[in-house]
């Protein structure tokens, strides 16, 4: 079985940090399309507001999860940051002490986080929300895991899997949030939080 220390692992975070930043424009342009434009600006100013606070006190996974999810909760306007934040808050309580992270431990945290965000709204997959992406990556891991696959290829299945839920969103007509007003002008085009 597959593990990494959770005490080595905060460039997890450190990554996704790299790659919110690096996408900014395109996910403000993606949610311009049917939202106000500020969803890349606002995930990157939170990401960006976290990667400042771990470069100050460099952490294990845990700690640089908690910490992502709470400068986004506390930080980053709209639903974006709330639910983003709790994913992550989530994920970083299952993780916890445990000395390493292996892919049933990555199941639980993504588990824990699914719930958690299912928790605060009342989107569902086909809503044109992350919810499209998440969950088909959640059910892509466990069934990896349940058919004995190491954790490297559970986790590229779980990718390929956010992929296609990311790009089913073109054909939705969003059902909550901002873009649910433009009813089926919605459709066509991506949704930023599945982008995201």
């Amino acid at each position: 079985m597959e593990k990494v220390r959770n005490d080595a692992a905060g460039f997890v975070v450190t990554g996704l940090i790299e790659v919110i930043n690096a996408n900014r424009a395109y996910l403000s342009e993606i949610d311009g399309a049917i939202g106000d434009g500020d969803h890349g600006i606002n995930m990157s100013k939170g990401f960006s507001a976290a990667g400042e606070r771990l470069q100050s006190q460099p952490a294990g996974l845990a700690r640089a999860l908690a910490v992502l999810g709470e400068t986004l909760i506390n930080g980053v306007g709209g639903s974006m940051g709330p639910l983003y934040g709790t994913f992550f808050g989530a994920m970083s309580e299952v993780l916890g002490d445990r000395e390493f992270l292996d892919a049933p431990v990555f199941s639980a945290m993504l588990n824990a986080g699914l719930k958690a965000i299912q928790e605060i709204g009342e989107a569902k997959v086909g809503d044109k929300t992350l919810l499209d992406a998440l969950v088909p990556a959640w059910a892509a891991f466990d069934a990896a895991l349940a058919a004995g696959w190491p954790f490297a290829e559970c986790l590229a299945r779980m990718a390929a899997a956010a992929e296609q839920g990311r790009d089913s969103t073109r054909d939705l007509v969003a059902r909550v949030g901002r873009a649910s007003r433009l009813g089926e002008r919605s459709r066509g085009v991506l949704d930023a939080g599945a982008t995201s």
